[in-house]
């Protein structure tokens, strides 16, 4: 049986790795493949001809070789029998691979892989602004971004039910309201802080120490990002 074959038989076990026809759907598979997905590699290893194919031993452990597998799957698809994986076809190419065929073609821009220790806060501060690498600066990246003690946080309510007059109150919060009926209104845990909560303070900081709280709940975040436009004196970084 020929490999391909072969392996539309094993991924059978998934419903979702073959169309209506009973071919391989590419994209989901390589997805998978390139995330390392345990459901999909057990598959695979269940199978003696996938698993020799795809799959060596080193030291004792068994290890999934990853790029061949998705360039058999991205061939297979427009070439069924060729003996060249270039075809007739000129074009721009990366890893020897048409990047009209690529997902994994990407725009690159400087300090994409950092996180950036803002300083200054008022317009006589000059301090220097840190970009740490998430790799070679892994421990200052943890210490920034682990929870901290916000203590500025103030509630802001309505003075009045009127829409033409109302006023906004604030006041300093040690306890936070967590409304369950309008949690359920909203489709939401019903422990979810219900407040309008207006928080001072660095803007990594304070959503790092609320995301444990917030993660996966909120519907729009409206950003005001400033923009160094030269006409005052706090320089902005772009």
């Amino acid at each position: 049986m020929k490999i391909y074959d072969e392996l539309k038989s094993c991924l059978k076990a998934q419903n979702d790795l073959l169309d209506e026809k009973g071919e391989i759907k590419k994209w989901v598979a390589l997805e998978r493949a390139r995330s390392f997905d345990g459901e999909l590699l057990s598959l695979l290893l269940g199978n003696e001809t996938i698993k020799s194919e795809f799959f060596k031993e080193i030291s004792g452990a068994t290890v999934f070789m990853q790029n061949k597998f998705c360039d058999f799957l991205e061939l297979k698809s427009f070439m069924p029998d060729s003996f060249t994986s270039f075809k007739n076809q000129i074009g721009l190419s990366s890893k020897d691979k048409f990047i009209g065929k690529s997902s994994e073609v990407v725009l690159n821009f400087p300090y994409k892989d950092c996180v950036l220790e803002g300083g200054a806060s008022h317009d006589d501060d000059k301090g220097n602004e840190i970009f740490f690498n998430e790799i070679l600066a892994r421990d200052e990246i943890t210490q920034l971004c682990d929870p901290k003690v916000l203590t500025a946080f103030e509630r802001i309510s309505r003075q009045s039910q009127s829409v033409s007059s109302t006023q906004l109150k604030g006041g300093l919060v040690n306890k936070f309201n967590r409304n369950a009926e309008i949690n359920l209104a909203r489709n939401l845990p019903q422990d979810t802080i219900t407040d309008n909560l207006l928080i001072k303070g660095n803007n990594l900081l304070a959503l790092h120490s609320l995301k444990k709280e917030f993660a996966g709940r909120v519907k729009l975040i409206y950003i005001d990002p400033p923009y160094n436009t030269g006409n005052d004196s706090f320089n902005y970084n772009d």
